[in-house]
């Protein structure tokens, strides 16, 4: 019970600074050489799309970054860049998640770094953090032409599900030691709904919420997704012994009726990324068990 408190402490902290997009304005930036590190994959997969080169991209062993920034110097992880590389760098700005700017503004600051944070909380604030970054760098004919294609996707994929029965579903995030639920304010649970599914938990606010399973059994999800922040496969080892040792479990229909799936954080992790369009089809695949 203590790690799962404090698994929740820290994911609380990650979230806390919400869907608004704070940011310190690159000082000087006209008439000099752009030089942007992106401090996540997400991020990357932006700059990529918008045809925008890197001085500085972040290190992962989970993801392929795009391939034409294979040699662009690794500046860290994104939960821990580092900032004397990114300073060597002279960037004019750096661009991070929101999801993590309560780890990383302040030490921006302390860096005197030119930064701002992106909004990846959804697919949608994806899309809208992209017309940001296309403005800022004359990249709206781009940014447009990324914007048609979503709109376009959804719309057909929408039209073709639009009388079929909406599942109810319950998303649990899962971290080392504790779990919390994935609320419609979520990146995953923005994707239970885009998908045609009614994400049981909504929240005006917060992304996730602290889980309490006797009120979960009352509301009776048709399905449970499980997905995890990091270290996915251990993460799933302690979500199947929870299932197992944790009695209540055996209450849920969706446990009964073999409705729980284990989802790849590639595809449903804390940020929205490109990966989102395959990830409608596995959801497609779980809800209308193709």
């Amino acid at each position: 019970m203590k790690k799962r408190f404090i698994g929740m402490i820290v994911l609380i902290c990650m979230i806390m600074t919400g869907c608004v997009d704070q940011h310190q304005k690159p000082q000087g930036q006209s008439g000099t050489q752009t030089r942007i590190i992106a401090t996540s994959v997400a991020i990357s997969q932006i700059t990529d799309l918008l045809g925008l080169d890197l001085v500085g991209i972040c290190d992962t062993k989970s993801f392929k970054l795009p391939k034409r920034y294979e040699s662009v110097t690794r500046v860290g992880m994104p939960m821990g860049p580092d900032m004397e590389i990114m300073r060597s760098l002279k960037p004019t700005q750096v661009l991070s998640p929101t999801s993590l700017q309560s780890f990383l503004e302040e030490q921006y600051k302390e860096a005197k770094l030119p930064y701002r944070f992106l909004n990846m909380s959804s697919v949608s604030s994806m899309y809208d953090s992209i017309d940001e970054v296309a403005k800022e760098y004359g990249k709206e004919e781009e940014a447009k032409k990324l914007r048609d294609e979503y709109e376009n996707l959804l719309k057909d994929y929408q039209e073709k599900r639009k009388d079929k029965e909406k599942p109810k579903v319950l998303v649990l995030m899962g971290l080392p030691g504790s779990y919390v639920i994935a609320t419609n304010n979520s990146y995953v649970g923005n994707m239970v709904e885009l998908a045609g599914g009614i994400n049981i938990f909504k929240d005006d606010v917060e992304e996730f919420l602290p889980i309490n399973t006797e009120e979960l059994v009352k509301m009776q999800p048709d399905i449970i997704l499980r997905t995890s922040h990091t270290m996915s496969e251990e993460i799933m080892d302690e979500f199947d012994e929870e299932f197992k040792t944790n009695d209540i479990w055996k209450h849920f229909d969706a446990v009964k009726n073999n409705r729980v799936y284990n989802l790849d954080n590639k595809y449903f992790g804390m940020s929205a990324t490109m990966a989102y369009k395959e990830g409608l089809k596995i959801l497609d695949e779980i809800f209308y068990e193709k």
